[in-house]
């Protein structure tokens, strides 16, 4: 059973920057994907960002040149830059590993709790 733990979220004005991490207790099997997915209230899940078995990466049309997803497999730790934060940013955000590799949540295995991303405007 895998855990996933994100650490990283805040507050932020507008036009500021955070860094999101994603602790899993386990070596990631390499036929899963990792991804970053976000909720804000009243709306659906999302995708955010996506790295696919093969080294590549997806990202949602409205947080491309803004957000970059990486990983260390050595920490067993993905991570979330985000850059020029919008207003619509504001979410609370989940890692999710799972052979979907795509922006459907239901593809993915596991979760982690979330951590919470508000940007002021």
């Amino acid at each position: 059973q895998v855990q996933l733990v994100e650490s990283g979220g805040g507050s932020v004005q507008a036009g500021g920057s955070l860094r999101l991490s994603c602790a899993a207790s386990a070596v990631i099997p390499t036929t899963y994907c990792m991804a970053w997915f976000r909720q804000a209230p009243g709306k659906e899940r999302e995708g955010v960002a996506v790295f696919d078995r093969f080294g590549g990466t997806a990202y949602r049309e409205s947080v491309k040149g803004r957000f970059t997803i990486s990983k260390d497999n050595a920490k067993n730790t993905l991570y979330l830059q985000m850059e020029s934060l919008k207003f619509e940013d504001t979410a609370m955000y989940y890692c999710a590993a799972g052979i979907g590799c795509n922006f459907t949540p239901m593809n993915y295995n596991y979760w982690g709790q979330g951590t919470q991303v508000s940007v002021s405007s």
